[in-house]
Parts: structure tokens; C-alpha cells; sequence
């Protein structure tokens, strides 16, 4: 029987192009997978640090529901604002965690969500600017309940 997890990465896949994951739902990704991720959004521009603030509380005790926030620096006029923002998780299933997509007339450079975290790793949010920068921040974190990985 296909769990709804499964379900939901092959229709994403399909619709997307990109065809099945070889993944199992308990493998994580490896911090190659992080890299060749943030190297295709990057397209190999170098990425600066500075700018770009994630807050996750440092000891996480469940892992299922953790609050994240991402503030950038940024005026957010026409000329000058954040296109998108995307956090990374080197050890979830899925390297790219959440990503969110603004413009000029967002006002600021801000987001909170939840998300799961599968296992202590350092977390990466990189911002990519309409001047077609990436800036990024990283937070390592401990979670003393990992989630992600537990059996169903």
C-alpha cells in the first residue's frame, strides 16, 4: 500500500517532469544533495554571508512542529528587493525545507513558518536579490526528538 507521503512526492514529481524519487520515505538527504540544490538555484553565483537573519531556537525538543523565521535586509522598492528565500535541511528527506517567493510590493523581507526537522544539522536560508545576488545565513541546531525518519 502507497503511503500518502510516497503519493504526494510521485504526483509532485509527475507534474513537475522531473519523474519518481529513487528516495525511500525514511532516507535523508546528504549535504550533496544540499549542494547540487542550492547550485542549481544559485547557477553558480557565489553566495555572500550577511543580510539574510534565520532564528530557530537552538535546542529543539520536537522536531515535528519547529518555528523558523527569515528576516533580509532589503528595501523592498522596485529597484531593490528580494525575489525569493529558501531554507535548506541537509539530513530531511527533501534538502529544500520551505521556499518563498516575493516581490517590491511585499513591503519587507520576512517570513515565519513550521516545519519539520529530521535530526540535529545546520539549517541554510539563502535570499535571492532582483540585482541577482544570493546572500545566506546558517544555524546549527540539536533536536533531542527527530522527526521525518520515525516509523509510521
Amino acid at each position: 500500500m502507497t503511503s500518502r507521503r510516497e503519493f504526494l512526492i510521485a504526483v509532485g514529481s509527475l507534474a513537475s517532469g522531473v519523474g519518481l524519487s529513487s528516495r525511500t520515505e525514511n532516507s535523508l538527504a546528504t549535504s550533496a544533495d544540499v549542494d547540487g540544490a542550492v547550485r542549481k538555484l544559485t547557477g553558480g553565483t557565489a553566495m555572500r554571508k550577511g543580510r539574510v537573519k534565520l532564528e530557530v531556537p537552538p535546542l529543539i525538543e520536537n522536531g515535528n512542529s519547529v518555528v523558523l523565521t527569515v528576516t533580509v535586509e532589503s528595501p523592498m522598492t522596485a529597484a531593490e528587493y528580494v525575489k525569493a528565500i529558501h531554507v535548506f535541511a541537509p539530513e530531511n528527506p527533501l534538502p529544500n525545507m520551505v521556499s518563498v517567493y516575493l516581490g517590491p510590493r511585499a513591503g519587507r523581507a520576512r517570513f515565519t513558518a513550521r516545519v519539520r526537522v529530521a535530526n540535529s544539522q545546520a539549517l541554510l536560508a539563502v535570499a535571492q536579490l532582483s540585482d541577482g545576488s544570493f546572500w545566506s545565513d546558517g544555524v546549527e541546531v540539536i533536536v533531542t526528538l527527530p522527526a521525518c525518519g520515525e516509523e509510521r
